[in-house]
């Protein structure tokens, strides 16, 4: 059955007035050929990229901090950036020493491998966090940690019976010693949940109890801050590290921050040292995480609104060929259910295209990059460079889209 038939990907494309051949439509070459880059805001108006909030690039006023930021040799602490944002960031998490990393899957690695000191310990982590899924096994590559995982629920938390169930007897020779438990908030993989305080409370009680290291990557803490209006410093309170980052929806080009007690943090210098992060005048990137504390925190309320009027669209659509669940919209994400007749892969090529009929009905359009992140799953992630008048437009062009589906799959049905 041709669940394609008006969009086939086995046909040639017209976009605008280029002709784009099908072979030219692999997933990195499609949105090589649809899109160029650019930093010209005018220019990016009819594009809202929402594969993920890291498409978000720093702004004018952002590179301005940037370069005018006072640089020191950081190996040697002598960064005065770097020392400031560190310093302001622990205090925001209710921590004593804070440490400038590249990435939360480096924060979340030194983290892993200071709390796990020895090979053939294990981690009790979540079946699709982060640290599980998408940090190429780091845990076993580099620190011989085994990883425990739990089934991640709808809310974006595992059992609490389910983690205690899991904790090794660390008298039995047979077991490998449980070290630490891994969360991840807010919750990537069910599209950006915030975690519960409760459920939080729970857990670091059941870590304090068995004497085990908590750690949380919060590589969108402060969008479940803003969520749950509780504090950043209250979401982290308990956990023995934290990982915060600015190259998220914050939209600084690079790095994080990991926290913990000043002991934690002096190994982990140590350990980012041999991993051959010993950064030298890094002031000049500390200074776009600066300017984020400062001017883009607040405004997440911003993306989550914006993904709060995107997904209330699709739901007012009531269709069988896309839908989204609501309630689960929280933060800066919206998942997308897509009919499973219907490849997500083709839809999402679709909403980067934009038609002469589609145009002429719309009063003009927008491209729109989506992930699709399984066959029946788009995730859109929106973020300081897509605007209310994009998210609106965004609306329409899937309203549209899925107009098209629709007719498609009916007249596949009365073929």
């Amino acid at each position: 059955m041709n669940v394609f038939r008006v969009f086939n990907v086995s046909t040639v494309f017209r976009f605008r007035h280029k002709i784009i051949p099908p072979e030219n439509f692999g997933p990195r070459i499609f949105y090589r050929n649809m899109y160029k880059p650019t930093n010209d805001a005018s220019a990016s108006e009819g594009l809202a990229d929402l594969r993920s909030d890291t498409m978000s690039r720093p702004s004018q006023a952002m590179r301005e901090k940037m370069a005018a930021a006072p640089v020191g040799d950081d190996v040697f602490c002598e960064d005065p950036t770097v020392l400031e944002l560190q310093s302001r960031v622990a205090k925001l998490l209710g921590k004593e020493a804070g440490l400038f990393v590249t990435s939360g899957s480096q924060g979340n690695l030194l983290a892993s491998l200071i709390h796990c000191q020895g090979r053939g310990l294990e981690v009790i982590c979540g079946d699709v966090n982060h640290i599980f899924l998408y940090e190429q096994g780091g845990l076993a590559q580099f620190g011989g940690i085994q990883a425990n995982t739990l089934p991640v629920q709808e809310d974006g938390t595992f059992s609490l019976e389910g983690i205690r169930s899991r904790i090794r007897d660390h008298t039995n020779d047979h077991y490998p010693r449980t070290c630490m438990i891994a969360i991840e908030n807010t919750q990537n993989y069910h599209g950006g949940i915030a975690l519960p305080l409760e459920w939080l409370d729970e857990l670091v009680k059941i870590g304090k109890e068995n004497n085990i290291r908590l750690h949380l990557d919060g590589a969108r803490l402060f969008n479940a801050a803003i969520a749950t209006g509780a504090p950043a410093e209250r979401l982290a309170r308990g956990f023995d590290s934290v990982t915060v980052c600015f190259s998220k929806g914050l939209g600084a080009p690079v790095g994080s921050v990991l926290c913990g007690s000043a002991t934690f943090i002096t190994e982990a210098r140590r350990l980012r040292k041999a991993l051959g992060s010993g950064m030298r005048q890094v002031g000049i990137l500390a200074a776009a995480g600066l300017y984020c504390l400062d001017h883009m925190i607040d405004r997440l309320a911003d993306d989550h609104a914006n993904a709060k009027l995107v997904a209330s669209a699709v739901a007012a659509l009531k269709s069988p060929v896309i839908a989204v669940e609501l309630k689960k919209v929280q933060t800066n994400m919206v998942l997308l259910l897509v009919d499973k007749r219907i490849p997500a892969n083709d839809v999402c090529k679709r909403l980067a295209l934009i038609t002469d009929e589609e145009e002429a009905e719309l009063g003009g359009s927008i491209k729109v990059l989506a992930w699709p992140r399984t066959q029946n799953k788009i995730r859109l992630v929106f973020h300081c460079d897509v605007s209310n008048e994009q998210a609106q437009k965004v609306a329409a062009k899937i309203a549209f889209v899925v107009k098209e589906f629709t007719k498609t799959l009916q007249g596949d049905q009365l073929a």
